[in-house]
Order: structure tokens, then sequence, then C-alpha cells
């Protein structure tokens, strides 16, 4: 790994030998001033034209070939250099400015990232315990997983003498495996689940996150798809007073107030249902077992029993399948939806943990460079104050080099604080508990360098428009948004209209119970019969003797008792002994029917607003893509003209260090051309990072980080059960993309 050091050489203090004082004349004197410095002239000058115009080699400063005679060395000491960064580019023209540089510290990620699942179809809510065999499974709640804030054991096993050592793969695996956003975005899909769930049963829906329809406002009757069956046991022990012993048949025995006792227990049963057509079913199973204290019931006790069926269909409104599905394919379309959302979330955490990675990168390097500048700048104070304590040098260029070197403290601090900071943003990325002792002091440690990357534009804009239509998630949700408003205006269209229902109704009747048997007749003498007078009238028999007359009075002659019940009334029910039919139709006609106009008309301005959002949006994503398109452009250029703007200024520092040895130069113009070199240093630095983390921002533009990282969101095949984790790997040895995923779920749900 090639790593951008400034490393300080050392240097030789050199002291200029102080020459015996003569005599000579004043001519001489001037002659040999003007003599030396006329040669140290032309050596600067020879020198400098050497620099500027050889090979440039970034190393041409610690050439010992190159050395400067004895006698000028002495005159200023060797001043600690920055070593240029290695370059793999040794026949490469440094004037060249339309040659792109190679990195400066490393090569970047090599490896191609494995393919990974989020695993959102571990749980599938849509579907309710089946109530076979286990009958009692609908109605007993299912078990849902604590939500678990540890963190996962593979951040541990990355931990090493205390450093958490992770290449870029890492941190994207990592991230998509803790990060919060992660772990909360990944509960909408099965929020969604229970929407389909819920509206199969003729429930309402409660949305998810990113949708604008959670279900339909139109007017329409109501139909229960889930079936119900209700049932009703009563009993009941009545003695009711009697005003009149004829009617009720108790009898005049007596001139007392009697009562009718009765006794009663009703076994009803009720069966309801609708379906998506409009029609509702109805059946009506009713059994009464009475008994009474009446002597004129045909049979006490009694059973009486009933059997209902009745039809019912919306003729208008509420008529068909796609009104009364609406909030079923809603709430399909909402998980779909759900599902964009999380692969929206997902890209937005990728990119993030990506830029956060090489934010962290440039911070530790930067840091570097800023460690290096304070030793160079260090050395350079140190030997500036003894060239003062000897007489060599002026107080004023100490006191620069001393300014310079706090500044580059100071620099420093600053890098240090960034670099701590970048740290925690990138760990609060990657890990779902911060605190936790194992990562809480733990420093993470890049493994992968920046790198250019080939270019990975679409070959025209339009292209790129193009391909961000197709991939981007927010694009898709609002395009499903925009369906489920023409879903809810079509409803409330045809909740105009009035409502007529036609039905029909079948009734079928028994009755049973326990009855005498009668086996003959037996006439005897009743009351008397009396004339006018209440006296009996008599007549005379055959032997002249006067004999009253009385009425006849004829009983049946009972034998046993018939015993009839629940069995007979439904053998009448099931043998259409007492049938009824019934046929009808209802109609319900709104006068002016305001408040379906209202409704109407606001799901049809809502569809055009979120049509129009739709528009809004996309054009967002244009100048999205365009940004994106010209960042990653720019930076591309950037880095190749900050690479060369640092070879330049790695040159220009070493002959103005050379002149500065020839006395050709000063201490300020020194440390002018090393602080040049330094930020040059950093520029292209940070020009690297900007440059990678723009090529993340531009396949988020487009949609394609996804794709780019190979992270599914769920299993392409139904049935599939992956773990909660991350997946790594492929799902049944195929690599499976979003387009896939979300065509086999549109499939499987429509399945359902």
């Amino acid at each position: 790994m090639n790593l951008l050091r400034l490393t300080a050489t050392p240097s030789s203090l050199g002291v200029s030998a102080k020459r015996p004082a003569t005599r000579q004349p004043a001519a001489a004197k001037s002659i040999s001033g003007y003599s030396r410095q006329a040669i140290r002239a032309l050596t600067a000058a020879l020198l400098a034209s050497l620099l500027t115009g050889g090979a440039g080699t970034p190393a041409f400063a610690q050439d010992p070939g190159q050395s400067p005679p004895p006698s000028q060395q002495e005159q200023h000491p060797e001043l600690p250099t920055p070593q240029s960064p290695e370059q793999n580019r040794p026949n490469q023209d440094p004037n060249a400015p339309t040659q792109q540089p190679q990195p400066v510290y490393g090569p970047g990620p090599s490896t191609p990232p494995i393919p990974v699942s989020l695993g959102v179809s571990k749980y599938n809510y849509q579907n309710p315990p089946k109530p076979f065999p286990n009958l009692f499974a609908p109605y007993r709640g299912i078990e849902i997983p604590d939500f678990n804030t540890s963190n996962k054991p593979r951040v541990d096993q990355l931990i090493h003498d205390g450093k958490l050592e992770i290449t870029l793969q890492d941190a994207v695996e990592l991230a998509l495996e803790n990060n919060m956003d992660i772990a909360v975005a990944r509960y909408q899909p099965w929020l969604a689940d229970t929407d389909v769930l819920a509206t199969k049963g003729g429930g309402t829906p409660q949305g998810t996150n990113g949708a604008e329809i959670f279900f339909s406002t139109a007017n329409v009757p109501f139909l229960a798809l889930d079936p119900s069956l209700t049932g009703s046991v009563g009993f009941a022990d009545v003695s009711t007073p009697i005003n009149n012993p004829f009617i009720s048949g108790t009898g005049t025995a007596s001139n007392q107030l009697t009562g009718l006792i009765s006794h009663s227990a009703q076994y009803n049963w009720t069966y309801t249902q609708g379906f998506t057509s409009g029609t509702s079913l109805t059946a009506v199973w009713d059994n009464t077992r009475s008994s009474s204290s009446a002597a004129a019931n045909l049979f006490n006790p009694s059973v009486q029993s009933s059997l209902t069926i009745t039809f019912q269909q919306q003729l208008l409104n509420g008529f068909g399948f796609a009104q009364n599905r609406r909030n079923i394919l809603i709430a399909k379309n909402n998980r779909k939806l759900a599902d964009y959302e999380f692969a929206q979330q997902a890209i937005t955490t990728v990119t993030n943990a990506i830029n956060a990675y090489w934010e962290l990168v440039y911070a530790r390097e930067n840091v570097k460079v800023q460690e290096q500048a304070v030793t160079v700048s260090t050395k350079f104070y140190s030997d500036n104050k003894k060239q003062l304590e000897i007489g060599t040098m002026a107080p004023l260029d100490v006191t620069r080099a001393e300014s310079e070197l706090a500044t580059d403290r100071q620099n420093l601090i600053v890098a240090q604080t960034v670099q701590l900071t970048d740290e925690q943003t990138l760990k609060n990325a990657i890990v779902r508990d911060p605190l936790a002792s194992t990562v809480a002091n733990v420093e993470i440690v890049p493994l992968d360098h920046p790198n250019p990357p080939q270019a990975v534009e679409a070959a025209t804009f339009e292209e790129a428009v193009k391909e961000a239509f197709g991939k981007r998630p927010d694009l898709q949700v609002q395009a499903i948004n925009v369906t489920n408003a023409g879903i809810d205006a079509k409803a409330n269209l045809q909740a105009l209209r009035p409502t007529a229902s036609l039905f029909a109704e079948y009734q079928s009747n028994g009755l049973a119970g326990n009855s005498p048997i009668t086996t003959g007749t037996s006439t005897t003498a009743g009351a008397p019969v009396v004339g006018a007078d209440g006296a009996p009238i008599t007549v005379l028999d055959m032997a002249d003797m006067p004999v009253e007359i009385f009425t006849p009075n004829t009983t049946a002659v009972t034998n046993g008792v018939t015993k009839q019940g629940f069995g007979t009334a439904q053998s009448q029910i099931f043998h259409n002994d007492f049938p009824s039919y019934i046929v009808g139709l209802n109609l319900t006609l709104p006068i002016r029917n305001r408040v379906a106009q209202a409704s109407y008309q606001r799901a049809t301005l809502n569809q055009r607003q979120i049509e129009a959002q739709l528009q809004q949006m996309k054009n967002a994503a244009v100048l999205d893509v365009r940004n994106a398109f010209i960042a990653l452009t720019q930076d591309r250029a950037q880095v190749q003209s900050a690479s060369k703007a640092r070879e330049l200024q790695q040159q220009t520092f070493d002959a103005e260090q050379k002149r500065y040895q020839l006395g050709a130069s000063t201490v300020y113009n020194v440390i002018l051309t090393q602080r040049d070199l330094i930020s040059a240093q950093g520029n292209e630095l940070r020009a690297l990072a900007n440059l990678v983390e723009a090529k993340a921002n531009y396949e988020r533009a487009v949609g394609r980080t996804l794709d780019v990282n190979r992270v599914t969101i769920a299993d392409a095949k139904h049935g599939q059960v992956e773990h909660d984790s991350l997946i790594p790997g492929t799902l049944n040895g195929q690599v499976v993309g979003v387009d896939k995923i979300f065509s086999n779920s549109n499939q499987n749900q429509g399945q359902r």
C-alpha cells in the first residue's frame, strides 16, 4: 500500500568557515565579492534550468549525484524534504495534461462485491394461520420475534487488536446488516402485508410509508369478505296470566285466574359471506323447542325449524369485481410500493456508508499529511534556531519558521478532530449498538483506498435519464401512487350510481313434536237438555217412563304417544315440505347526490395532483442525474489536474530547496513552496475522495446502487426462507436482481 508520506530527511548543519582578516585593497575585495556572487548566480541559474527542463522526477533533490559543491552547501544547511508519493508512471510525460495520473496511495477495491440479500421475505404476513387441522389457529395471535438491539457477530469477528479493519465491501455489508435505518425500514413491507390480509377479509388498510392512497374513499355497499358464523342459544321458562281460557286452551275447570306455562329452547345459526362480485349470501338455520300447559296444541312439546337462504346482488353501485376489489388492489400495490421504499432506504444506506467510508479514508490520510507537515516544520524550525544561535540566520527567518510550525500543528489538530468525527459517523452507520463494549472505543481502519474508477456514466445524458426513470425506486413509488389514485377515482365514479339490489330468498319450514296415538272414539252422556224454565226435558221410553235427554259427549280413544322431534323437523326442511320463495328489488335513489359528487371530484383531483407530482419528481430526477453526471465528470478531471499539480508542486519545492541551498532563495520562499506542496497533496487526496463519492452518488441518482453492490431486498423464489441477518452468496446458485424480485413478488401476490 503506497501511502502519501512526507518524511523528513536528516540535514547536516554546515557552518561557513571564518576567514582571517587580511589587508586587501578595497578594489580587490570588491572584485572578489562580485566574482563570488556571479559564480553563485550562474550556478543557481544552471541548476534551476536543469530542474525545470529535465525529466522532473520527484526524487531529483535526493539524488547524490546532483548535490552542489561543498563550498556552496556550507552557505545553508540542507532542508528536510517532503517525500514525493510513489508513482506508478515512470515513463509518463509530466508536462502532458491529458494523461491520467495513477492513484497516489494504493489501489482501490479489486474484488467484486458478494451478492447479499436483506431477507425481507423471511416473514410473510399476508396469509392468516390455516384453520385446518387446528380449528383454533385463526383465534390465536402468531408469534412475532422481538427486535434484537445487539450487534451482529460479524462485527466482533472483524476486530483485531482493538481495531476494526474493514474493506469497502465490509462497510457496505455491515451497514446493511446493522444499520438502524435498514432495521426500521424492514418492517414496512411486513406492515404492508397486514394491509393485504385485512383487505382480503373486507377490512380497511392502514397504509404504509410513501403511499398517497391508503384505501378507497368510494361510498360502496359494505361486503364482509370473510365468512362469518353466528350462533345463539337461549332458554326460556314463562308463566303468562290468561284472561280468555277458551282461546288459550287452558280450559275452564276453575273460575280463578290461571296462567299459561311455557318452556322454550332456541338454537339458531347464521352464516354470512360477501363476494367481490357484489354478491352477498346469508343462510339462517333456526330451531326452537317449546312446550306449554295449553291443551289445544297439536304437538306438545314441539320442535319448529326453518332454513332461510338469501342471495343479494348489487346491480349499480357496488356491482362487479373492479369496484369491490379496489382496496385489495390498492393494498397489493402498496405492498410493492413498500418494497420500493425499502429499496430506496437500502440505496440511501449503501450510499451513505460508501461516502462515510471514503471520508474516513481521506481523514486518516489527511492526518498523516498534516503529521508529516508538522515533522518538516519542526525540523525546519530546529535547524533555523541552531543557525540563529551561531549567527548565520536572521531572527525574522526563525520567527517565520516557528509561525509555520504553529500553523501546521493547528491544522493537525483540526485533521485529527475530523478523523474522530468521521470515524464515529461510519461506526454509527455499520453497527447497531455503538455503545457496546466491543465497539465503543474501537478504532476503524479502512483497508481500501480510493482509486479513479473506470467510466460508469451512460453513453449519453438521455440514456442516463432513461435508466433513472426505469430504476429509481422513488419514481416507481410515485407511479404506484398514480395507479392507486386511478383505482380510487374509478371506484368513486361508479359510486355515483344509485344503489339497486336484487334479492332472492328461499325458506323451508318444519314442525314436529309429541302427539297422542288415536285408535277410535268413545261417546258418553254429556250435560242434560233443559227447557225454558230450566227444568230437564224428558221423553217417554218404551215403557212409558219419563227419561231425561242428554247431549252426547264424544272423546278420542288414545293408545300411547307419538314422539317426533328434531329429526322429523329437519326431514321436512330438506324434503321441501313447507317451502317459501321470495324475489324482490331494492332501490335507493339519493336526491341531488352531492356527497357522492364531492367524493368523486376530490378523488379525481387527487389523481391529477399525484400525476403532477410524478412529473415533478421526474424533473427533479433529471436535475439530480444531470448534477451527478456533471460532478462525476468534473471530479474525474479534478483528480487528473490535482495529481498533475501535486507533481509540479513537488518539482517546484525541490527546485526552491536547491536554490535555497545555493543561496539564491530565502527561507520565506521555501516555506511558501512547502506549504503549497502540502496543500497540493491534500487537494489530491480530497479530489480522489470526491471522485469515488461522486461515483456512488451517480449510481444512486440513476438507481443502480443495489445492482452495482449486488444487493437484493428479498428472495426471487417464492417460499425461500431467509435469515434475518445478511445472507452472503447467491440464491439457489443465481444472482438475483431487484426487478426479478418485484416481478415474482407480484405474481405470488396475484396467485394468493
